[in-house]
């Protein structure tokens, strides 16, 4: 009798943690994997950007006549762009929604690639080169946002991964394709992801969570519906939500003063601290300027090109390929080993690429999207994407 009282007793317990597994364990359904693609698209836009300027630098400083300093604000406007666009991107996206504003931040890539294909003069290319920026600043908000809100809680950080793995992918084909093509060649191809993108968000479903945020429950409960199948029981996980969403009404708005109390301050330190040491790693100055690395140590740009695509483990490796890209240069200045040299700069340049994206390239983007409530996100990220940028620059 005794163990069938506490059987019963351990059934409503038993059935919210059988609940609580599935909602973890949710199938891939097919709607949530395309909405994923069309999403990342974004995320290969934003590593086109950063790989565009290495691979064309020869053939469009020769073109245009530019001049080092000339080239090296076109290869660095990119970045003030993409801080302004960061900037805003939070506001934007609660107020229009998240597939609205990466629609919004596709336009201006769309006319900063147009703007660079049909340049003449150094301005012109400056100009496409900061709307570009732009668009990718609002990107860099918006997206690993967007896949965090549409996933389930077990597959979440194996999705929000997705957004560091395009970013790569669309480095690595930048870098590819610029080796064999022309620069305004190029710049029309940087348009493609951003067409396929504009298309498919008129298919995929607006963030459940920022549906509910706003208050349109019914779109919301078909927007969750969709991404998680139609004969899945959305039940536990609407529900959730929306107890979730409507405890936070009764909170005021965040503000940066916030960000400074004392129940905050783990989360700001592990948030920001991973994102800013993730940037002075230097990974954007290898990516700016890689091609003229290669060159400077006596190694072939097309060649360093391809090989930084085939190599696409962490904090250790990249420690090991600054220091053999710092040893090549000093060896060559001291006049010693000059031929072998070369090659350590190409090693060290490899390792450090192939240990950025496995390691810290991705890793922190994970992180930052858990560290951040829901009622606090659009602040807390604004204000790590402004330091990640400002860092850029």
């Amino acid at each position: 009798m005794r163990g069938e009282i506490d059987e019963a007793n351990l059934a409503p317990e038993t059935s919210l943690i059988n609940k609580e597994n599935q909602d973890s364990s949710a199938t891939i359904t097919t709607t949530l994997l395309l909405t994923t693609f069309v999403a990342v698209s974004g995320s290969f836009v934003f590593g086109s950007a950063i790989g565009y300027s290495s691979p064309v630098q020869s053939d469009l400083t020769k073109e245009l006549n530019l001049s080092v300093a000339e080239y090296s604000l076109f290869g660095s406007i990119l970045t003030i762009g993409a801080m302004i666009g960061a900037a805003m991107s939070g506001r934007i996206a609660d107020m229009i929604g998240r597939r609205a504003t990466m629609g919004f931040s596709e336009m201006f890539c769309i006319l900063g690639w147009l703007a660079i294909y049909l340049s003449k003069v150094a301005i012109w290319l400056d100009v496409g080169r900061f709307l570009v920026g732009y668009g990718m600043g609002v990107f860099s908000f918006v997206v690993p946002v967007y896949i965090a809100e549409i996933t389930p809680k077990g597959l979440r950080g194996g999705f929000t991964t997705v957004h560091q793995l395009l970013i790569c992918l669309g480095v690595s084909v930048t870098y590819l394709l610029g080796s064999f093509i022309g620069w305004r060649i190029l710049a029309l191809i940087g348009m493609i992801p951003c067409v396929v993108q504009m298309m498919g968000l008129f298919v995929i479903p607006e963030s459940p969570r920022w549906l509910a945020k706003v208050g349109k429950w019914e779109e919301f409960e078909i927007a969750l519906q969709r991404l998680r199948g139609e004969s899945a029981d959305i039940s536990y996980e609407s529900n959730e939500i929306k107890d979730y969403t409507r405890r936070l009404t009764d909170l005021s708005e965040g503000s940066i003063v916030d960000l400074f109390q004392p129940q905050y301050a783990k989360s700001l330190v592990v948030g920001v601290g991973l994102m800013v040491l993730q940037q002075f790693g230097g990974v954007n100055g290898i990516a700016f300027y890689a091609s003229s690395i290669f060159e400077s140590a006596g190694v072939s740009s097309k060649i360093g090109m391809i090989a930084m695509v085939v190599v696409q483990i962490s904090a250790t490796g990249t420690c090991i390929g600054c220091f053999l890209v710092g040893l090549s240069f000093s060896l060559q200045f001291v006049k010693q080993l000059s031929g072998d040299a070369s090659y350590l700069a190409l090693t060290g340049v490899l390792v450090y690429t192939g240990s950025f994206s496995l390691g810290m390239g991705g890793i922190p983007w994970v992180i930052m999207s858990e560290v951040s409530n829901i009622h606090k996100n659009s602040l807390v990220l604004n204000i790590l994407l402004y330091l990640i940028i400002r860092s850029m620059s």
